[in-house]
């Protein structure tokens, strides 16, 4: 088992898998760390191809560049960002005696959707979402697709009846929003009271 103990107040599971919507999860990552929380960070190989392809990000392709790379990038504290491979079963999420109690898997596609409703775990970020959920933690999800066929909306009718919370990549206008970075600090901080992290980017409505 890893060797790295959980000394931060708060540690979180972020999951990235290959829906649209990678803006969503550079910004949460940033402001994670940002926040003190220990992150462990899970990507689907999927999730790396539309990464390189919705936005200017480079990141490494192997885990432990990657691992180093956004940890200098975001100045991350000693062991405040971990990145295990895919197929890392000996990692702390991998187990509900090590795994955090809270994950957010941003954004979620519907085959993720449907593994994890399923209970199948053919990767660890879909095991780690079936650790949470045994566990009784807290489980929020990201989706993005459109249209939804009537199997997206049960699998997550069914997640939502287990306690998981269902926020699709829903942006509002309300703010008058001007550039797209003020759409995605919307949902990044909607995602961040649900977590209960502290932010800044956004009051809420009527504040």
């Amino acid at each position: 088992m890893s060797s790295v103990k959980p000394n931060f107040e708060k540690r979180i599971t972020l999951g990235i898998s290959g829906a649209s919507g990678s803006q969503y999860a550079v910004r949460l990552l940033e402001l994670l760390l940002k926040a003190g929380v220990q992150v462990h960070l899970l990507m689907s190989d999927a999730a790396k191809i539309v990464m390189a392809t919705e936005t200017d990000e480079r990141w490494p392709s192997d885990t432990k560049s990657l691992q180093a790379y956004l940890a200098e990038k975001y100045q991350a504290r000693e062991g405040q960002l971990l990145v295990p491979s895919s197929k890392d079963w000996f990692s702390p999420v991998a187990s509900g005696s090590g795994a955090p109690k809270q994950m957010v898997i941003c954004p979620c596609s519907m085959g993720t959707v449907s593994a994890i409703s399923q209970g199948t775990s053919t990767n660890l970020l879909q095991r780690a979402a079936d650790v949470v959920l045994k566990e009784r933690g807290q489980l929020l999800l990201l989706p993005r697709e459109t249209p939804l066929s009537p199997i997206h909306l049960e699998n997550m009718l069914k997640l939502s009846r287990l306690g998981v919370t269902i926020m699709p990549a829903a942006p509002g206008f309300y703010r008058k929003p001007q550039t797209l970075d003020d759409l995605i600090d919307l949902m990044v901080a909607r995602i961040l009271d649900h977590l209960d992290v502290e932010q800044q980017i956004y009051a809420g409505w009527g504040c």
